[in-house]
Parts: structure tokens; sequence; C-alpha cells
């Protein structure tokens, strides 16, 4: 059994106040809550530096914490979530972020159960193949490599691992992170006293953190892409047709 924490922050530069943008009739907080819940996660809670997303989600039956509105991550904020919520250090808690209204909740399932299975890593997150050059090359999508035992050896919007000869460019081997990620509570402790490092700054990846500072991650590879989350106006309209199409 996990818990599930999902990180509402209301401020954002390419679409604001976006965890209260309505989608089918919700609130998108709330849908990415209605997923999560469909999930094995025993608790569903959001975090958030919001008075209005702290109301909504009473509104709706779902757990909240209000947090600082100086995270430097997401991971920070859960790493708040924590202290106050009492969950022992072996607990695991999943991450979803507030902006994926999408989010299959069978993904939510295996990222928790990699962390599970993996006593070594103290954080689990996922990724899933990349078979054309033109999201391999794209800086906007994240790539991982990993190790012979699943775990991440590296971050980067750039195209890792580069293919410096013709053969592997056709040939493709390469794999896109999916931004969700399991912690042990215990970790995540640790997590807010470790400091923010240049690597992470510089690719703006929270999880450089900890791989900078010697942790293991392990990675779930899913075949399939994940449906799209929700940054711009144009993602937006996206997911509210998709809702449309389902309703």
């Amino acid at each position: 059994m996990f818990k599930v924490v999902i990180p509402a922050r209301f401020a954002s530069s390419r679409l604001p106040g976006k965890p209260l943008l309505d989608i089918a009739g919700k609130p998108m907080v709330i849908q990415v809550a209605v997923q999560a819940s469909k999930s094995q996660a025993g608790e569903v809670v959001i975090a958030t530096d919001h008075a209005p997303i702290l109301q909504v989600a009473g509104q709706y039956g779902y757990a909240s914490v209000m947090t600082r509105a100086d995270h430097p991550s997401g991971t920070d904020r859960i790493a708040e979530v924590v202290q106050s919520m009492g969950w022992s250090d072996e607990t695991i808690v999943v991450n979803v972020q507030g902006d994926e209204p999408l989010i299959d909740p069978v993904l939510i399932n295996e990222v928790a159960q990699a962390l599970h299975n993996d006593s070594q890593a103290v954080m689990a997150t996922a990724c899933h193949p990349i078979h054309d050059l033109e999201h391999f090359e794209n800086p906007n999508v994240v790539k991982v490599v990993l190790n012979a035992s699943g775990q991440a050896l590296y971050f980067s919007r750039a195209a890792i691992p580069y293919p410096r000869d013709a053969e592997y460019k056709q040939h493709l081997v390469a794999h896109r992170h999916i931004g969700i990620y399991a912690y042990r509570v215990g970790f995540l402790k640790r997590y807010a006293s470790l400091p923010v490092t240049s690597l992470e700054q510089i690719e703006s990846l929270e999880q450089l953190r900890v791989l900078y500072h010697g942790y293991q991650i392990a990675v779930t590879v899913t075949e399939h892409a994940p449906a799209t989350g929700v940054d711009t106006p144009a993602d937006l309209a996206a997911v509210r047709e998709i809702f449309s199409r389902t309703a």
C-alpha cells in the first residue's frame, strides 16, 4: 500500500492558475486526483501553496495540505508534506504531478512497485522507448540512460546516449523520461536537506540532485507513451477534447 501526493502550485509562467482550470466540469487538479484514486493508493493528498486549491480539494472530499510557496521543486513540496502527515519512514509516496489529468492509474502502481522491488533505490520513476529522431533531439523531451539493473545513470535534455555512428542513429535505442516519482518517506526527509546542485539547475531537472549525491533511482520501462500533460493553452484544449470524447 502506498500514498499519492499531488503537488499543485498555483503560479505557472505559461498557464497561470492551471490547477483550477476547468476540464469536463471539474478543476484540473481534481481530475488528477480522480485518476490517482483509481490506483492502488491507500490515500491521495493534494499539496498546494494556494488557499483556493485547498478549498476545492475539500469540496471534492480530498485530503490537502498547505505548503510554503518557495519550494524549488515538487519533490521539496512533498518533503514538507510527509513531515506533517506522520507517515512511517518505509511508506512509499508517489508524486503525481498536478497537471496530468490523463495519468494512467496502472503507471502509478508500476512506479510504486518498482521502488518496492529495489531495496537499493531511494526513488523510482518511469520511461518509455523513443523511436524517432525528432523527439530524441528535442530538448523539451527529457531522456534517461539506464544501467544493467534498470537504475538511472543520468537524465538529460540532451540527446543521450548520443549515436556517434550512422548505424546507431538508424537503430535508435533511447528512452524518454516520464515525470512521475515514487520515494520512501525516510529519503524524502533527507532530500529536503540535500543542497541544490549545479547539474539540477543547468538541466532544470530535480531528479539530478538525487544522482549527484550518490543515491540510486529505479526506472520502470513502459512500452506506451503516456497521455499529454497540460503545460500550454494548446495542451489544455487537447485534453479538454479528449475528455469530451470520453464523457
